[in-house]
């Protein structure tokens, strides 16, 4: 997912926080039918729920010119819509270029789950849908509850010291103790002794405690079933009868599961870069982590092709050689970084650090792997600096995405559920929404056995893309349960849906979805043979044309459609 008028590589996470991200698994050993859910004929029917579903959204300009930005109030927790307790959601749109022929609102998730999506807008993602699109759609996106600009938002950091000199000293004392002690801090990819495994388990309960800690009363209201109830909440706010939707990567998560819970009032919904919600948890770390290593390979073997000179060896086997060698060396000992890096309060980049930036450059080929290139080159000669920066500037750009806001309201709100108690989120509070969503919407292992288990396997299968990816599902050992389990997909009455699979795909492998479009009642697959993360908006004429014409038409795409 791309950058100005692209979506960015799994929208504000790391590659190793999408391995958990992307897990949307149980603790059970393998798939099970789906129970079927209890369906209301019209949720906006119950007497409870009337205030959420008759709202209608009052539009003013948003920060960006050319887009209109609103609030959408939804229930914190849908068991009890009455209590009083809410999420206010930002939510933006851009018009219908085409007014005259306008069919109604589409509503998009860029993916995640953490990202914001009324921020994505306005940052131009509208231009990633077909012209055909925008001229006949309202372009419509919402930051999920829990994300961005939603309130509250969560958050996994403490608060701010309130002595910020004695901050700034206890900072500058820790750096230089990071400093002394980097090279005894460095975590495997594959922590193969008790030590090691001790160290990960104990990293990742402090993960779990701090989000517990700071966002403890809202942590138990952030899964992708609530928030598919406030899609369709937004969709009697924007006035429609029945939901268009166009979701990536994690949206794919969240457009299935309103499938299963609203099937009849889908009008069209695509699915771009799917996610198999009948895998466990271990399928999905080894089915997701061997789609990053097979585009690693694809990396070594068309470098040339597609970043020329660039490339760091003169043969699939140098650049395969000097990759693993950045692994081995950062196990040992942190790669050198430059005082103004990111990385130089770590002592430099660590082993997982390294597998992070090099993952995330495959998510955009013909944007990244001329940038990564270069950097791994300077890293084998010993600055890791080039390598560290990768992402900084999408850092720097989400930390700037709350135009959708207004200030005062957000202020206002904040005060009014300052029960919560919850420290002020950071700018972009996506790794928090991520590890969230992802422990929150099925249970994993209590016990850690499982995972040391699943090394071996996922060592097999996808090399240290396997292991890290296990070792970063250890978080969700300490979370809340939620009460969902792998299932097949459960939406008797929904009409086509049309499901994009790259075969290229790190994030999102082509074979989640083959099977998801297996899953829905008369659901459609168009391939899209290429590489990186999803195709729509970024794979050519021919998959825009097929989708555009889904969705203004509702034109079905023939079995074994390919582009």
């Amino acid at each position: 997912m791309n950058r100005a008028v692209r979506r960015r590589p799994a929208l504000a996470t790391t590659a190793l926080a999408l391995l958990c991200a992307l897990s949307l698994t149980a603790c059970t050993g393998g798939p099970v039918p789906a129970t079927g859910k209890a369906r209301a004929a019209d949720p906006a029917s119950r007497p409870d729920l009337k205030p959420f579903y008759g709202q209608r959204l009052q539009w003013t300009d948003c920060a960006t010119d050319g887009y209109e930005c609103a609030r959408l109030t939804v229930p914190r927790d849908y068991a009890r819509p009455g209590n009083g307790r809410t999420f206010v959601l930002p939510v933006a749109r851009a018009a219908a270029t085409g007014p005259a022929r306008r069919i109604g609102s589409l509503v998009y998730n860029p993916g995640g789950p953490g990202a914001g999506g009324a921020s994505s807008l306005e940052e131009g993602m509208d231009e990633s849908f077909g012209a055909a699109v925008r001229a006949r759609f309202d372009i419509v996106s919402f930051d999920p509850r829990g994300v961005g600009g939603s309130v509250p938002a969560l958050t996994c950091e403490p608060a701010e010291a309130e002595d910020a000199e004695a901050e700034d000293a206890d900072a500058e004392a820790e750096a230089e103790e990071t400093s002394e002690e980097a090279s005894d801090a460095v975590a495997p990819l594959y922590p193969r002794t008790e030590a090691d495994r001790s160290a990960a388990a104990s990293g990742a309960r402090t993960a779990a405690d701090d989000c517990e800690e700071h966002s403890g009363p809202i942590l138990r209201h952030v899964g992708t079933e609530d928030a598919a109830r406030d899609l369709d909440v937004l969709r009697a706010a924007l006035g429609e009868r029945e939901l268009t939707y166009l979701g990536w990567s994690y949206g794919t998560s969240l457009g299935t599961s309103y499938a299963e819970q609203f099937p009849r009032r889908v009008r069209a919904m695509v699915l771009d870069g799917a996610i198999d919600p009948s895998l466990d948890w271990r399928q999905r770390v080894i089915s997701q982590s061997a789609g990053f290593r097979r585009s690693v390979d694809d990396y070594a073997e068309q470098c040339a092709e597609i970043a020329g000179d660039s490339c760091p060896g003169a043969s699939p086997q140098e650049i395969r050689a000097l990759i693993e060698r950045l692994y081995q060396r950062a196990e040992r000992e942190p790669l050198p970084v430059a005082e103004d890096s990111t990385y130089a309060e770590y002592g430099g980049m660590d082993a997982t650090a390294v597998l992070d930036a090099v993952s995330m450059a495959m998510y955009t080929p013909e944007n990244q792997w001329e940038p990564l290139s270069e950097a791994l080159r300077e890293a084998d000669q010993g600055d890791a600096t080039k390598l560290g920066a990768l992402d900084d500037e999408e850092e720097t750009e989400e930390g700037t995405e709350e135009g959708t806001e207004d200030p005062g309201t957000a202020e206002e709100e904040q005060e009014e559920q300052k029960e919560d108690e919850t420290p002020e989120p950071p700018a972009d509070n996506g790794d928090a929404a991520l590890t969230a969503v992802n422990c929150l919407d099925v249970p994993h292992p209590r016990s850690l056995r499982p995972y040391w288990d699943a090394l071996a396997p996922a060592d097999q299968a996808a090399g240290v893309y396997g292991t890290a990816g296990v070792t970063a599902e250890l978080t969700c050992r300490d979370w809340p349960s939620g009460g969902g389990r792998p299932h097949r997909v459960d939406a008797d009455g929904v009409p086509p849906v049309l499901v994009v699979g790259t075969t290229g795909d790190p994030a999102t492998p082509y074979e989640e979805a083959v099977s998801l479009a297996e899953q829905f009642p008369q659901g459609m697959l168009l391939t899209y043979e290429g590489l990186g993360h999803t195709a729509y908006g970024r794979g050519g004429a021919c998959v825009t044309a097929k989708v555009d014409a889904y969705l203004v038409k509702r034109e079905r795409v023939r079995p074994g459609a390919t582009c």
